[in-house]
């Protein structure tokens, strides 16, 4: 029995004192440059661990726990594979075909998790993907209730066999980078369809947040009132009318209607609070990266959630920069163009908007013109991706060109006109024609009526007959607009409105 139990101690002690890297550092990878890039691992407790690129060794010692950290000089970008080579006593870890250039980090939920595949043009898309400078980690760890220190994945080498797995809207920024900036670019993918943004911010960051005391009130009354079994019976009814539904569409030759989704499954899948920062990014800190992109929202514009979103975003960007411990770039994707029958779908877009205006070094790709009516996955990621990358070209890597599409500035009341001033009036303000201007205007009674339109400057004066004394503007105002105000770069102006009402 000693004898077992001795062998077990040993077993288990070999088994702990094992060389291992996290699985972000394998074949493959791309590092960041021109930072401190740091390696980190796990090894027996003082055991030395040498991490050794270009024959430039650097050495740590493995803490109480087994973990061990080093960090690598900044370096130019570098196209030719290099090896990273790990060593702990007669133990050796090698890192093959390793690049260095830009890394981002992609997350949110399932417009995020998209992949090429199924996106438009995927074809076209496939027969030009022979770009190895390309590459994509797609981070697979499960939601957790503790922060956890291994992530899942490997770096994929972008090819025609393997850009359908990669998601659409990292993929198509990270071509225009490589292709802008001739430069390697590794993109990082942890995003979960379905998913809420309180499920990604760490739970003691939330906990923290005086303005979301409410909303974890509004939580804990849900979680009290959901009763998993009524809901089980519900969808099994829901999914046998879909069934019957599906399948006389499909016998005349129309639009099969989109299948009911399972609530409890739902749930499961949002990990809780701050359960899927504990699972899919906490893994993956603190690897070297330039920026991050978030596409996300959908799931938060249901009932009230939508009015905490102008707290939850800047917090999450906050509480990443924190983590990292770098005020890197992000930018994220504003809600596209959806008849979602939900009242907080213009309210996350809103959120964005007041985000992208108070977080310092953050930007926004509009996309009220490329969703689809009845596809809360639009297949236009194609413009999604060029949109965000027109914003990481311009400020984080001082390329000329537009950034953004017309954001509002200021309003100002002029006699019975409104006047509202934009920023990014790339080449002039423009109005594309429609029904109307896309602008309505209010007074004391709050009362709408189309307005009005004319441009003069980087300002838009907006008038009606119908409105002698206004006082609020709003423009786009719904889930979908007439998209009728652009800059002369082609890119399309933000929802906005000046009430609060």
């Amino acid at each position: 029995m000693r004898s077992l139990l001795l062998i077990t101690l040993l077993t288990g002690s070999s088994a702990h004192a094992a060389l291992e890297l996290p699985a972000i550092f394998s074949d493959h990878a791309v590092l960041q440059r021109e930072q401190t890039v740091p390696v980190w691992g796990w090894a027996a407790p003082g055991q030395e661990v040498t991490v050794s690129m270009f024959g430039e060794p650097v050495k740590a010692t493995a803490d109480a726990a087994g973990k061990w950290r080093v960090n690598l000089k900044p370096r130019p970008s570098i196209a030719k594979p290099a090896t990273l080579i790990i060593t702990a006593d007669k133990e050796t870890k090698t890192i093959h075909d390793v690049l260095i250039g830009e890394v981002w980090l992609g997350s949110g939920q399932s417009n995020m998790a998209m992949t090429v595949s199924r996106a438009k043009d995927y074809e076209k898309e496939k027969a030009a993907a022979a770009l190895p400078q390309i590459r994509m980690f797609t981070e697979k760890s499960g939601g957790s209730d503790s922060a956890q220190d291994r992530c899942k994945g490997e770096w994929v080498v972008c090819a025609p066999e393997t850009v359908g797995g990669f998601s659409a809207t990292a993929y198509f920024f990270g071509k225009q980078i490589h292709q802008a900036l001739d430069l390697p670019v590794g993109l990082i993918n942890s995003s979960v369809g379905g998913t809420p943004i309180e499920s990604w911010i760490s739970p003691e960051a939330q906990r923290a947040s005086a303005e979301l005391k409410p909303f974890f009130e509004m939580v804990k009354n849900e979680d009290a009132s959901f009763d998993a079994d009524k809901a089980r019976a519900l969808f099994a009814k829901q999914l046998a009318a879909w069934k019957e539904a599906a399948k006389k569409a499909r016998a005349e030759g129309k639009p099969v209607p989109r299948a009911p989704r399972d609530p409890v499954a739902q749930r499961g899948r949002k990990a809780n609070v701050g359960g899927l920062f504990n699972g899919k990014i906490a893994p993956l800190i603190p690897y070297a990266i330039r920026g991050t992109l978030w596409y996300q929202g959908e799931a938060n514009s249901n009932g009230d959630k939508g009015r905490f979103y102008q707290h939850q975003l800047p917090l999450l960007v906050k509480d990443w920069r924190a983590r990292w411990g770098k005020e890197f770039p992000f930018a994220w994707v504003q809600l596209p163009n959806f008849v979602s029958n939900r009242d907080g779908w213009m309210l996350v877009r809103e959120a964005a908007l007041k985000a992208v205006q108070s977080v310092p070094k953050s930007g926004m790709a509009v996309t009220l013109d490329v969703g689809e009516a009845r596809d809360i996955h639009p297949k236009n990621k194609q413009a999604v991706g060029e949109r965000l990358a027109r914003w990481a070209l311009g400020t984080v890597y001082g390329q000329a060109g537009a950034t953004s599409g017309p954001l509002p500035v200021k309003h100002e009341i002029k006699g019975s006109g409104i006047s509202v001033t934009f920023s990014h009036t790339d080449k002039g303000l423009m109005l594309r024609e429609a029904a109307g201007s896309g602008f309505v205007i209010a007074g004391a009674d709050k009362v709408w009526h189309p307005a009005e339109a004319r441009i003069e400057g980087d300002s838009v004066i907006l008038s009606s007959k119908a409105v002698t004394q206004p006082v609020a503007v709003r423009y786009a105002w719904a889930e979908m607009p007439e998209v009728t105000l652009w800059n002369g770069a082609g890119l399309p102006a933000s929802q906005f409105r000046t009430d609060e009402w």
